[in-house]
């Protein structure tokens, strides 16, 4: 059994607009995570960069709860275990924090499992599903690039979107929060037909626009079903997508919120230094693979 695993998770965006829960994409910003199995029973947890302060640093911890449950399914040995994290995704922000832990956590545990053999990227999607509820962040961590995923019975479906070489993104990061569970309680349980219409013609071109026709990015991204609703939760992250989606570019709220994510390529995102954005954070992203175990 090996005694010392490090795994590197990327950072991850959902929805991209109309692809509300099974469109997701993973970018070049990592949290990375080393795990020495130790001989005697006992569990130490040392975490640095984003949320140090605010993770709980016992079994309750997300990466723990992660690698308990991939043991239970893979078996493995491990009676204690030393933890050290090094995050650099922003919590609660809509950039897959969570889906991050819990995808690192089950790599961990493969890894004690299955010492020396490749990941089983399906059975880590499943069980990560299994722990969000929906696949497009979980599915995004696990295989990284741009992905469709939807579950059925069950069963966790996946298509990954290969993505032009010059395809890039901005993320707007505030310094606000905002709750994955909080921003779907404000949902509505029925919409328009003419909102369902539009939604689904949107989610339609999604993939081709992702992949083969770019210039279609701008329609595929306008959402009708979920922004608009969560918009009182995040009034200036609302705000700036408008004002981007008004300057010519693709932008949509990235997962729940509050991060806005704008995408596509070198010459759609062309006018971004044009828009104001007092109060975010700005990073310049490329699509980045999936999680990674040595």
């Amino acid at each position: 059994m090996p005694r010392r695993l490090t795994v590197r998770v990327p950072a991850t965006t959902a929805n991209l607009g109309s692809g509300f829960d099974c469109v997701g994409m993973a970018f070049d910003w990592f949290d990375e995570l080393t795990l020495d199995v130790l001989d005697e029973p006992g569990l130490e947890i040392a975490v640095t960069g984003e949320g140090a302060h605010q993770v709980p640093t016992d079994e309750r911890h997300l990466v723990v709860r992660s690698i308990s449950r991939g043991l239970q399914e893979w078996g493995g040995d491990a009676p204690g275990l030393r933890l050290s994290a090094h995050n650099t995704i922003p919590h609660s922000r809509g950039l897959g924090s969570s889906a991050s832990a819990i995808v690192a956590g089950l790599t961990l545990a493969w890894g004690i499992a299955h010492p020396g053999e490749p990941i089983d990227r399906p059975a880590i999607t499943r069980l990560a599903h299994e722990a969000e509820g929906h696949p497009d962040n979980a599915g995004a961590a696990v295989w990284g690039g741009a992905i469709l995923a939807w579950a059925r019975a069950g069963k966790v479906s996946l298509v990954q979107l290969p993505l032009a070489d010059s395809f890039r993104a901005v993320a707007y990061v505030p310094a606000t929060e905002s709750k994955t569970d909080d921003a779907r309680a404000v949902l509505p349980d029925t919409v328009s037909r003419a909102d369902a219409v539009s939604q689904a013609i949107a989610a339609a071109v999604l993939p081709l626009a992702l992949t083969k026709r770019p210039d279609l990015l701008f329609d595929a991204t306008a959402d009708l079903l979920h922004q608009q609703y969560r918009a009182p939760m995040m009034a200036a992250s609302y705000d700036l997508m408008l004002r981007l989606r008004e300057a010519g570019i693709p932008a949509a709220i990235s997962g729940a919120g509050p991060t806005v994510i704008a995408v596509g390529l070198d010459e759609q995102l062309a006018g971004i230094d044009a828009v104001d954005t007092p109060g975010f954070a700005v990073r310049h992203l490329r699509p980045a693979g999936g999680v990674e175990l040595r």
